[in-house]
């Protein structure tokens, strides 16, 4: 067989088996064509836990102030000698309760016992020579009566009476300035209290005015804050207030007491001072936090983390009919509500939103208007 045969033999079973390839496809594709369409998936349903959702009501709103600082006694005495000498016995330490005017320790008071007895010693002496002096000036009186002396030597009598008595007062003055130093000698506390520090030991010689004990009176307490210039004007005495202390459960009832009539220096912020009522753990120098009320009314409110504000106008999402709604409002007061006996930040709505709404907290997440919603069961 020639080439030329060959090669038509060749060019005929490549047309065979392309006819037979279009013919397989185009059966392919009507079977797909003609095949049904698959369903739309159905949209997925949000189960929300209780925690997620709240109700908009009517309730107290209450606009609050949040300080801090420490706490400090409103009574309270730094114990200092009164005079330079050694510490012989000091009889309280930290923690110890004392009385006012309760003798706590004693200075060694050798010098101002000696010092004492010779100003005492000096006052008799001084009385004896006073004594002598009127005697000789009613003698010289007599005298000059008589004609025996001249008037000259009556005067100088009657000076050197005038001599002894100021030299007698001189000389009580002095005893009386050494036994205040004897009974200076002798430390007391000055007020009613507690031993907060013991500055000093037995056998210390101490200097005038040296410290030597502290004593606080926790009868009264008060938490002394730094308030911000912009804040001072919110403030009023009487406000009340409450104060959290690490450590304790609930929160203390407080009042402000005082406001500093200036301003710190450098920071320009105003003391304000909130006297908190008795409790046994208070103790000078905690830290603590404190809300102090300045305003309450009553409002409808949702809770400050159902409002969202990543549009041009604020919103809350809230449930309808099984299904995520979006609301606009108009907001009011920010300041904290009670839900389920616990405090939270909350918001005022002041349109936009009806009492009894449901509305989805943030802790959400970002939900599209429409999103089916359920909530789970407890």
């Amino acid at each position: 067989m020639s080439r030329r045969w060959r090669w038509l033999l060749v060019v005929a079973a490549l047309a065979v088996v392309g006819a037979l390839l279009a013919r397989t496809m185009a059966s392919r594709k009507a079977a797909v064509s003609s095949a049904p369409a698959p369903a739309t998936a159905a949209a997925p349903t949000v189960e929300l836990a209780s925690g997620d959702v709240a109700v908009a009501e009517k309730t107290e709103i209450v606009r609050t102030l949040a300080v801090s600082g420490g706490l400090e006694a409103v009574r309270s005495a730094l114990v200092k000698a009164r005079v330079a000498a050694e510490v012989r016995q000091l009889d309280v330490r930290e923690g110890d309760r004392v009385a006012a005017g309760q003798l706590i320790g004693r200075l060694d008071a050798t010098e101002f016992e000696w010092r004492l007895r010779q100003a005492e010693d000096q006052a008799r002496s001084a009385e004896a020579q006073l004594q002598l002096a009127e005697r000789t000036l009613a003698n010289n009186k007599a005298l000059v009566d008589q004609g025996f002396i001249s008037k000259n030597a009556l005067e100088t009598s009657a000076i050197s009476e005038s001599g002894a008595r100021a030299s007698l007062q001189a000389a009580r003055a002095a005893a009386e300035l050494a036994r205040k130093a004897l009974r200076d000698s002798e430390i007391r506390a000055p007020i009613a209290g507690i031993v907060a520090q013991r500055l000093v030991q037995p056998g210390e010689r101490v200097p005038v005015d040296a410290r030597i004990v502290e004593i606080v009176d926790l009868s009264r307490i008060e938490l002394e804050a730094a308030v911000a210039p912009e804040d001072v004007l919110s403030l009023r005495v009487g406000q009340p207030a409450r104060v959290f202390i690490d450590g304790l459960a609930e929160p203390l009832a407080a009042k402000v007491a005082r406001i500093a009539p200036s301003a710190q220096s450098g920071t320009r912020s105003v003391n304000a001072y909130l006297e908190l009522a008795p409790h046994p753990a208070l103790r000078q120098g905690l830290f603590a936090r404190a809300q102090v009320e300045l305003e309450r009314k009553p409002a409808l409110v949702v809770p400050a983390s159902a409002v969202r504000l990543d549009q041009a106008r604020p919103y809350v999402m809230v449930l309808d009919n099984g299904v995520a709604a979006e609301r606009p409002v108009t907001l009011g007061m920010r300041g904290d509500m009670l839900i389920a006996g616990k405090s939270e930040p909350a918001v005022e709505i002041v349109e936009g939103l009806a009492a009894g709404a449901t509305v989805l907290r943030g802790s959400v997440g970002s939900l599209r208007a429409g999103t089916r919603l359920t909530l789970a069961r407890k």
